[in-house]
């Protein structure tokens, strides 16, 4: 079972956990167990997609209940109408708020993108994000005698493939558990010190106007049992109140892969 954290006769958003697809893809055809067909069967109809998360990414995804309704949401993403927040714990000590517009070359896939042509001009990318906190652990990883990790907050305003985990590296804060773009060495001490086994890049929140009702909307995903432990050892409970804390059924959530 999934977390539904809104549903009304139009929307569903769910708490989508690290490690699912968000639809079955020939990427990984053995997958059997993803978050369309789960929510669907969990509501007793069909749901519609208006936006994605990366497999690693956990938190809020917003779906539709009709195909019109899908539409109109994809339609406030692609045209940036709805803010989207999330959280990330990223390595090394960064401070401050700043907004970073960097651009980036369109990602393709080895294997979807195999006859694409030649990527295009690095195209308009830019993220708000604010430092919230940091730590340093006495823990050596690598050729450092310690671990530093900060907790941001980031606001993309553009949408391009791992906009925020390729920032954060272009920033060489990369975040803690990104396997394509992080640091491998730095990635399995925080696994190995401090059970970051996943991705730790949240969608905490959608902030967004009623295709429907024309009302505001703002729907918050809680928090996984990692991100919370993590929270607890960093000394960190008290820097994300907005963001609510939640229990995963954990036979829906064992056996996902997070890289």
């Amino acid at each position: 079972m999934l977390e539904i954290i809104y549903q009304d006769e139009w929307l569903v958003a769910v708490n989508k956990p690290a490690g699912w697809l968000v639809h079955r893809s020939w990427l990984d055809r053995k997958e059997k167990v993803v978050v369309m067909q789960t929510v669907r069967d969990q509501i007793g109809q069909h749901v519609f997609t208006a936006h994605r998360l990366d497999r690693p990414t956990s938190g809020v995804l917003l779906m539709g209940l009709s195909s019109e309704a899908g539409r109109l949401l994809a339609q406030q993403f692609e045209q940036h109408q709805i803010q989207k927040t999330y959280h990330a714990v990223l390595r090394g000590w960064l401070d401050g708020a700043a907004t970073l517009d960097y651009p980036l070359l369109e990602e393709l896939d080895k294997i979807a993108d195999k006859f694409s042509a030649e990527p295009r001009a690095p195209q308009p990318a830019v993220t708000d994000y604010q430092a919230l906190a940091q730590t340093e652990m006495p823990v050596a990883i690598g050729k450092y005698s310690s671990a530093r990790y900060t907790l941001v907050e980031m606001s993309p305003r553009t949408g391009r493939k791992h906009q925020l985990r390729r920032h954060m590296a272009h920033l060489r804060h990369p975040i803690i558990g990104d396997s394509a773009h992080g640091d491998l060495r730095q990635n399995r001490g925080a696994a190995a010190h401090f059970g970051l086994d996943r991705l730790m890049l949240h969608a905490s929140a959608l902030s967004l106007t009623h295709p429907f009702t024309g009302e505001p909307l703002v729907i918050r995903a809680g928090l996984d049992p990692i991100w919370q432990q993590m929270l607890q050892q960093f000394g960190w409970q008290d820097r994300l109140p907005d963001v609510p804390r939640v229990e995963f059924d954990a036979e829906a959530v064992q056996d996902k892969p997070t890289a």
